[in-house]
């Protein structure tokens, strides 16, 4: 009897224990986070990386080219999709002048443009003899080179708030502009009350972060300024949904190049209440040699404007560029090519280019240049308007495990991933098969991710991805209770958070 209630004791205890195992199991299976993935729909091998210019200029307003030309331009360098932006322009075709009288005859008046606005022909030939043709098919309107390629017409592109000092906001879609001195809520308004999709143009020329000179002081919200006008693009963002996120990397990079900070603080306000902001990059193309400056990769099963307004409004695409202009980004760029691949030809040019940042920021802050100056140097693949690099960088699929908390990106033509988590870089991984363990960085995660690619073409950014957003969803405001609008006049507020810093240098020098 007493070894048959001790084999019974044993069986009941070895019962007990089996709920708590499966449950153990489960628990370990489903994971810490819940990972919110802008691209879950994304069937990566059903979609292509359509490149696409999203903010170009001609000499319709104060671009230095013809729409031909641009067009040609954008061909030469593999655009599939492009959006013409002319300010306070709407472009309703490349056939036929898309012209505002108004805002070309004051660009002619103040010599921000010459010479007549030239369309594309039904048929035609470039002047680098590469024939083509405008066709159109359901609705939309395509570029077809006598190859084949087909470059889509992105319909409604405006650079909108022409008038207006730098307050530019960029609309597809809409059949909206305005010829008067405007605030970004009126472009941001009238797009959405139009049905279309907006960004906010490379706002650290509004708010004149481009003439920061250390990362740290650019958007810290500890300044009174810079905290205002996060409020205010998050705003925007939060009242009006056609209102997608911010480019941060234009031109060159030489203005936005603390505009990567900007976005993490609106992610950091968005993401804590469950909620995404997206990013782009673009050219802003004024002249041809600047074209293909910065892009955007748009995820697609196929080349249609409907196709394409989907991939926006949903994050399904990544921002590019071949151009960096972040001392820190550099710096940290270069350190992780030296670790991984050694002191190659990549690497000097790199830290070369940092070494310059430096040397030109010190003198800077030593008073042997300008207070005001722009440092005006970055990293670029670009060479008289031509990308120089064999290779861009590009991320051909993203997988999400969320039973094991994981994230993997996979790439061509890279070198190395670097992972950022509320503006703060938390990894540098070889490019090949990186993926990050967000279990193994619990202690600094904020409440999203992101990534960037690097490669001698470029960089390359995903959107972020959210944690734990169903649960955050509805508990955090992303705009400050205390925040008021000052309307037309709030760009007097950066030009005196510009002068005050500039003054401030000067009287440290002094003393």
């Amino acid at each position: 009897m007493k070894n048959f209630k001790s084999a019974i004791a044993l069986i009941l205890a070895v019962l007990m224990t089996v709920p708590f195992a499966v449950i153990s199991f489960a628990a370990e299976e489903d994971g810490s986070y819940e990972i919110t993935n802008p691209y879950e729909n994304v069937k990566w091998d059903e979609v292509t990386a359509y490149k696409t210019a999203l903010h170009t200029h001609t000499n319709a307003s104060d671009g230095d080219d013809t729409l031909k030309a641009s067009i040609q331009r954008h061909a030469e360098t593999g655009f599939d999709l492009v959006a013409t932006t002319d300010h306070g322009t709407v472009n309703y075709s490349w056939t036929e002048n898309s012209e505002n009288k108004i805002i070309y005859g004051a660009m002619s008046l103040i010599g921000k443009t010459e010479g007549p606005i030239v369309p594309l022909d039904k048929e035609g030939v470039f002047d680098n003899g590469v024939a083509y043709s405008v066709i159109t098919e359901n609705g939309d309107d395509y570029l077809v080179l006598e190859d084949g390629r087909k470059i889509l017409r992105v319909p409604f592109g405006n650079e909108n708030n022409a008038l207006s000092v730098n307050a530019h906001v960029n609309g597809w879609f809409a059949d909206f502009t305005q010829t008067k001195i405007t605030t970004y809520e009126d472009a941001v308004k009238g797009i959405d009350n139009a049905g279309g999709v907006s960004v906010i143009n490379h706002p650290g020329e509004y708010t004149k972060a481009r003439y920061e000179i250390r990362s740290e002081e650019a958007y810290n919200e500890d300044n009174f300024i810079y905290r205002y006008y996060i409020n205010k693009f998050a705003s925007l963002i939060d009242r009006y949904d056609s209102c997608i996120g911010i480019d941060m990397n234009s031109k060159g990079d030489n203005r936005t190049r603390f505009d990567r900070i900007l976005w993490d603080n609106l992610l950091k306000r968005f993401a804590a209440n469950g909620e995404n902001v997206y990013a782009i990059a673009s050219s802003d193309a004024h002249n041809l040699d600047i074209i293909d400056s910065g892009y955007v990769l748009a995820l697609m099963p196929e080349l249609t404007s409907a196709a394409f307004r989907s991939s926006l409004e949903n994050g399904e695409f990544f921002a590019a560029s071949h151009c960096l202009g972040n001392y820190d980004e550099l710096c940290d760029v270069a350190a992780a090519l030296k670790e991984f691949y050694g002191e190659t030809e990549l690497y000097t040019k790199v830290n070369g280019t940092a070494e310059e940042m430096l040397a030109r920021i010190e003198a800077i802050e030593n008073g042997e240049l300008p207070a005001d100056e722009d440092i005006g140097i970055t990293y670029s693949t670009l060479e008289d308007g031509y990308n120089t690099a064999e290779a861009d960088p590009r991320i051909t699929s993203i997988e999400v495990n969320e039973a094991t908390d994981e994230i993997t990106v996979s790439t061509t033509d890279a070198l190395i991933v670097r992972w950022i988590s509320d503006g703060k870089l938390i990894e540098t991984q070889k490019a090949d098969g990186a993926t990050l363990d967000l279990n193994s960085y619990a202690d600094v995660l904020g409440d999203y991710v992101r990534v960037e690619v690097f490669g001698e073409g470029g960089i390359v950014y995903s959107q972020a991805f959210l944690l734990d957003a169903s649960v955050k969803a509805g508990t955090s405001e992303p705009v400050d209770s205390s925040y008021a609008d000052w309307g037309i006049l709030d760009f007097l507020v950066a030009e005196f958070n510009n002068w005050f810093a500039i003054i401030g240098r000067f009287f440290s020098n002094l003393f």
